[in-house]
């Protein structure tokens, strides 16, 4: 049934499967084992950034394509909520006309320039959608009218998912149940779903062609395959799960604006994400994702608690201050990155592979 559900994708290392299952374990009771709206924000973050990086995976893992215009496409499903909240009013119909348009946005676009731009060199395809990503996040703070501008816009979510929304007068296990609890766990069935799919796909007949198109594109088209075509669904595949992630980011923050969705600083997260959990593996996603978010959001509290401890101490107080912390974050993820050349899944892999031999 395990193998069926992760389409024959098992971990193939224990230590990579036990990490995945205390990680789904810590997600889906982060409520009751870590109670305070900090951790729930950043549960709520790490689960979108699965989504959000898998998704990127699919693209250029599996494909081999590197794009910039991810973030595009994030933006567009976080925008499509937040428009379509602000002018119908709070509401599913208001949701759900946010994500239909969000989605069929971005695969017009999504075709358009997988069609037009995957016959030129990966480096030329590379610049045209930075090129389409600028134009995107420029248009989306000049048409205020529609877009708040640079503001953004704050909307309301359906009376289920508000904060203000409480069911039941006592708490269960010690938990208040509320609207905002309840939007989590509506953030925690979806993204699981759409890894579980992304999963199929990656190891479905069109995954494999995608895979020997990153391989060999020649031998791929000599064999009888269409690159372009498998190119360009690749394309609005990854694009479509982008947006749905932009759609969970919206709900979950009631807001969206140029900097939340558009930033090209989310664009260099992804690209670290995949990096250090490991491109062409889903699960690399997943496990990237935590280590990324965890750090950016507890390091500079770790470093304020070392701080505190070598108070006085001339060079050491200097270098664990929590004012550095984007400096060691950089420093872990080099040493990452040089540690794991292949990601911290694939050298999981490979040793769970050395061992077995």
């Amino acid at each position: 049934m395990l193998k069926r559900l992760l389409s024959h994708d098992l971990p193939k290392s224990r230590a990579l499967a036990v990490a995945l299952v205390l990680i789904v374990a810590c997600l889906l009771l982060v409520p009751f084992i870590f109670p305070g709206s900090k951790s729930l924000n950043v549960a709520a973050k790490i689960l979108i950034f699965v989504v959000l990086v898998a998704s990127y995976d699919l693209l250029l893992g599996y494909t081999g394509i590197v794009s910039f215009a991810h973030t595009m496409f994030f933006g567009i499903g976080a925008y499509g909520v937040a428009v379509a909240s602000t002018r119908m009013g709070e509401g599913w119909a208001a949701l759900a006309v946010g994500v239909v348009l969000a989605l069929l946005l971005s695969l017009v676009l999504s075709f358009v320039i997988g069609l037009f731009s995957l016959r030129v060199k990966a480096i030329f395809y590379a610049m045209i959608t930075l090129a389409v990503a600028s134009a995107f996040q420029t248009l989306a703070s000049q048409l205020s009218e529609f877009t708040g501008g640079e503001d953004g816009l704050t909307f309301r979510v359906p009376e289920w998912l508000s904060p203000s929304f409480e069911p039941f007068e006592n708490e269960f296990f010690g938990v208040l149940i509320d609207g905002r609890l309840i939007s989590y766990y509506l953030l925690f069935v979806v993204a699981l779903v759409l890894v579980l799919l992304m999963l199929r796909i990656v190891n479905s007949p069109f995954g494999r062609v995608l895979q020997a198109i990153r391989e060999n594109d020649f031998r791929a088209e000599a064999i009888g395959y269409r690159t372009v075509v498998y190119r360009t669904l690749s394309n609005v595949l990854s694009a479509l799960f982008a947006t749905l992630a932009g759609c969970l980011l919206a709900v979950w923050l009631r807001y969206n604006g140029p900097d939340t969705s558009l930033s090209f600083e989310i664009m260099l997260d992804i690209l670290l994400i995949v990096v250090i959990g490991g491109m062409g593996t889903i699960y690399g996603a997943v496990i990237g994702s935590v280590l990324f978010v965890l750090a950016q959001n507890y390091l500079q509290d770790l470093m304020r608690l070392g701080a505190g401890a070598v108070e006085g101490v001339p060079v050491a107080s200097e270098l664990i201050s929590p004012d550095r912390w984007l400096l060691w974050l950089g420093v872990l993820f080099v040493l990452c990155v040089y540690h794991f050349p292949s990601g911290i899944v694939g050298r999981l892999r490979q040793k769970a592979l050395a061992l077995a031999r």
